[in-house]
């Protein structure tokens, strides 16, 4: 694994980590309560609660985590609008006391974080009288008066107020802050502290694993309107964000930030993105009009050039999500040896889909500009590839995208969680409280939890339906289960669809189902409950409820599944979820979220499950989990995204020196005393048209096995041939006329080795005897396919692998690149439909592509160790040919001899034209 220390990791994310809070400069006045007056806009009222001093240090205390983060942070926004009987409490987090914490004072409000989004509990109009009455219709608490300390002011977010002030600076960074600027008057009224928007998972998983990743830079923009913000205090933020928190904030304009993340991020990509292809008639200005995409752009410009001004050699630039689509070849184009790798953090879908995107040529030569692109899930990956290959016409082979001078490596990483940080905050002893005071309230009863976005590709409606649909069924559950729903925070556009819809929904099945002392959904706002009193849910939760229509990985089953490690109940989930497709989750209850009466029957069979087959589903949960970790994820992303890179930054062929025998070979060879041989057969000693050797079958040429006896015929001499050619009717042919050579056949499926002696004749050995054989019929089957749609095309099927050639013709003829694209569609259908099954691999050569088993390799078959800490017996090792895996592991042999012979990029020592090997060859054997 190549090591990270020395490499600096520039953090490219729409949001920081760290949000911009300013204070009152007014705070002559101590008042008996600390109350909050929120500045009047077009949609948000003056809204003063009280606050109670232990819910204050309750919610600012807390520390946010994974991707729950915003539960921690407390907003003064209204509560559920979902009205509860007179006896229960829609809220069971409302006012009670806690053995520990005192009176509970419900929903108080506090100054948050200043943010550029609206809250999740924009004020509905049914709402509006009840946030709008006099300040004295507010529940009071009497309490001493206490000294007014300077809090946080609110500011409106970006969103809510698209007025501020010009922009008066277009820079980045200063290299030289303000003097004295810690000892500024001006410095106080301003803090940085943790933002509700920022990627809280990914900071976090960066800090955990410190011990690999020394240095790091952020690169995002702060979440709070900035327009008015004026030179000398974004000088002293910038210092401030780059000295204290590692972090370089990108200025961009408020209505930037509007077109760029409300308008074109929310009502355009992330729908399309979700297989929810925005409604024409609604949304037609958005997905054809450029004004929207040319302000996602332009903060995609910035970010670059935020980047590109305090790039340092050796950085590894982590692009994430869909908001910097469009990041990764801005960059490449000012910095083209820069080390890039995008993630995705969201779904990919079908090429069907996003090809109805107007932009959608722009986005995808984009994100082609990293040396890494990385999804969630293998379907996902699957899909990028085909719509590179169909809208881009490229050719999208199963490990990347083949770009003209250079390969785009394309993989699977799924995300984790932080399991150190999660088990620190479940230790909690406020959770276990919490734990206690919910057991006690809903003694007898079972509890579903759920937590989603108000999002309609959450399926949260689907959710709350299904659940009805149980109620229904199943009357002997009425009374005895509770379905808490957790709401999260998304724009003001994609909940407005959905909170109206959702509540009319709950406001009917409560008033159909309730009891005077039961109320069977329960919707709660993120602003109602903290990061302990939701993992207090989790942990006394009977089940848990994901029924999402569209989703990556749902990593707030991982919590679940975590904070279950005593109860071990069961966990239902969506089938369209990222997470389903790992093997292991399928211990859960699978749902289709659009079948009611399928996830109605999942969760009465969830709910009356026995204890022993609850706990066999948790461990095989557990076990996906512990492995798939937030640590893991960053450590094995960074190191192939830098793998990519060294591959991609290879020296081009013309740039390799020419390989002189005499000076380069000879003295070392005459010094030799054990030397090893590794020659390639296809392309460096025989160069042959597939078609001819089809119907004339191989034959080595009469010069080359001439040179090659001589050669074996020292005694010092080890030689191996490497081919992917078969051994019946190829190298057996070989094998008969070289005795003293050894041969690795199907590019290392079986070798014969060089007999230790006149007398023996080694057999052929098979490398891959445990594989299973059947993936070949309807491996051949798919290729027939194909080679009926290609002409000149044709398969040769051999004794471990298959190879499929296409139009071995003139290069130049009309017919290839339409040849060039069935190749590539058909090594996607072979990959999706065996490769993982079968554990295949595909290698493409030069108008073919081979089929053979993944732990089939030609630097197996010669036993060269990847550990060269133990000396081989070699002192002069020689490889010759195109393998550039091959040659990259000889590379790291002392007193090895690496000579391509390909026409592309190399990490070989020296080059040669393949006609020139022969004559290579008998120029050493002349010196034995």
């Amino acid at each position: 694994m190549p090591s990270l220390k020395d490499n600096r990791i520039v953090v490219a994310s729409l949001f920081l980590p760290k949000g911009t809070v300013y204070y009152d400069d007014d705070v002559s006045a101590p008042a008996p309560e600390v109350t909050v007056t929120e500045e009047p806009s077009s949609l948000a009222s003056p809204v003063v609660a009280p606050v109670s001093a232990a819910v204050a240090k309750l919610r600012s205390g807390s520390t946010g985590f994974s991707i729950v983060d915003d539960l921690t942070k407390a907003k003064s926004t209204p509560g559920s609008p979902i009205a509860a009987p007179a006896k229960e409490k829609a809220n069971p987090f409302s006012p009670f006391t806690s053995p520990r914490l005192g009176p509970q004072m419900g929903t108080a409000s506090i100054r948050p974080l200043p943010s550029r989004l609206p809250s999740i509990n924009a004020v509905a109009p049914a709402q509006m009288s009840r946030v709008q009455q006099p300040e004295a219709s507010a529940p009071q608490t009497s309490r001493p008066a206490q000294t007014l300390t300077r809090k946080p002011s609110r500011r409106l977010s970006r969103s809510a107020s698209r007025s501020s002030g010009l922009r008066r600076s277009s820079s980045v960074v200063r290299p030289s802050p303000r003097v004295g600027f810690f000892e500024s008057p001006q410095y106080t009224p301003w803090q940085i502290e943790a933002s509700s928007h920022g990627n809280t998972g990914l900071f976090n998983a960066l800090n955990s694993v410190s011990d690999v990743v020394k240095k790091k830079l952020w690169v995002g923009i702060i979440d709070s309107p900035t327009d008015d913000f004026s030179e000398d205090l974004r000088v002293d933020l910038e210092l401030k964000y780059h000295s204290e928190h590692d972090s370089i904030p990108v200025w961009i304009t408020d209505s930037e930030f509007g077109g760029c993340y409300d308008v074109y991020c929310h009502q355009v990509l992330w729908p399309t993105l979700h297989y929810a292809v925005p409604d024409a008639p609604k949304t037609r200005a958005n997905l054809y009009d450029s004004k929207s995409f040319e302000q996602y752009a332009a903060v995609n410009r910035k970010f670059a050039d935020a980047i590109i001004a305090n790039y340092q050699e050796g950085d590894i630039i982590m692009v994430n999500d869909y908001h910097l689509m469009l990041l990764p070849q801005l960059i490449r184009d000012k910095i083209p040896k820069a080390t890039i790798g995008f993630f995705l953090h969201v779904t990919f879908p079908s090429s069907e889909i996003f090809r109805c995107l107007a932009a959608r040529q722009h986005l995808l030569r984009g994100m082609m500009g990293a040396d890494l692109i990385a999804f969630q899930t293998h379907n996902h990956m699957r899909h990028f590839r085909q719509t590179v290959h169909r809208i881009l016409s490229l050719e999208a082979l199963p490990n990347g995208i083949q770009m003209e001078n250079h390969f785009v490596n394309v993989e699977a990483l799924p995300m984790g969680i932080d399991l150190a940080s999660l088990e620190m905050k479940r230790r909690d002893p406020e959770v276990a409280e919490w734990a206690a005071n919910l057991r006690q309230r809903y003694n007898g009863m079972k509890l579903i939890v759920g937590r989603d976005k108000l999002d309609e590709v959450q399926g949260v409606r689907q959710k709350v339906l299904a659940f009805e649909v149980f109620l229904e069924k199943n009357p002997e559950f009425h009374g005895k289960v509770v379905l808490i729903q957790v709401a999260l925070s998304t724009t003001s556009e994609n909940e407005a669809i959905t909170s109206h819809s959702l509540s009319h929904t709950i406001s009917r099945i409560n008033s159909r189902f309730s009891t005077f002392a039961w109320t069977p959904v329960v919707l709660l706002h993120t602003t109602d409950l903290n990061f302990s009193q939701y993992l207090a849910l989790l942990t006394v939760a009977d089940a848990f409820l994901v029924t999402s229509l569209r989703e990556g990985m749902a990593l707030r089953t991982h919590e679940f599944i975590e904070c279950q490690e005593e109860r071990k109940r069961p966990l239902i989930l969506s089938e369209f979820t990222g997470s389903y497709s790992f093997s292991g989750f399928r211990s859960c209850f699978v749902v289709n979220p659009y079948d009611a009466n399928m996830t109605s029957q999942a969760i009465k069979d969830a709910l009356t499950i026995s204890d022993k087959e609850a706990t066999t589903r948790w461990e095989d949960l557990h076990k996906h989990v512990i492995t798939q970790t937030a640590q893991s994820f960053i450590t094995t992303f960074l190191t192939r995204t830098k793998r990519a890179h060294d591959d991609r930054t290879q020296k081009p062929f013309h740039s390799i020196p020419r390989l002189n025998v005499a000076l380069d070979l000879k003295p070392a060879y005459k010094a030799a005393t054990h030397r090893l041989f590794l020659l390639a057969i296809e392309n460096t000693l025989v160069i042959q048209d597939p078609k001819h050797m089809r119907d004339n079958g191989f034959q080595l040429p009469e010069e080359v096995v001439r040179v090659l006896k001589e050669l074996s015929a020292d005694e010092k001499n080890v030689i191996y041939l490497l081919s992917g050619l078969p051994v019946k009717g190829a190298l057996d042919k070989v094998a008969a006329a070289l005795p003293n050579v050894g041969l690795i056949a199907e590019e290392g499926c079986f070798i014969k080795n060089k007999p230790s002696s006149s007398d023996e004749q080694p057999e052929w050995i098979n490398l891959v005897p445990d594989v299973d054989p059947a993936w070949k019929q309807p491996c051949v089957e798919i290729l027939n396919y194909f080679a009926e749609r290609t002409p000149g095309s044709f398969i040769e099927e051999r004794g471990a692998s298959i190879r499929w050639r296409y139009w071995p013709g003139n290069a130049d003829d009309t017919e290839l690149p339409w040849a060039r694209r069935q190749a590539a569609e058909a090594q996607n259908h072979i990959w999706d439909s065996l490769g993982e099954k079968f554990g295949l691999r595909i290698v493409p050569a030069t108008r073919s592509f081979l089929v053979l088993p993944r732990n089939a390799n030609r630097l197996n078959a010669v036993d060269i160790p990847q550990d060269l800490s133990t000396p081989i017996p070699y002192d002069f090792v020689v490889a010759v040919g195109n393998d550039e895996k091959l040659l990259g592991r000889v590379n790291a042999i002392p007193g090895s001899y690496t000579i391509s012979t390909s026409t592309r990029t190399s990490d070989a020592k020296w080059s040669i034209e393949k006609t020139g090997v022969t004559e290579a060859l008998r120029s050493l054997a002349s010196e034995s």
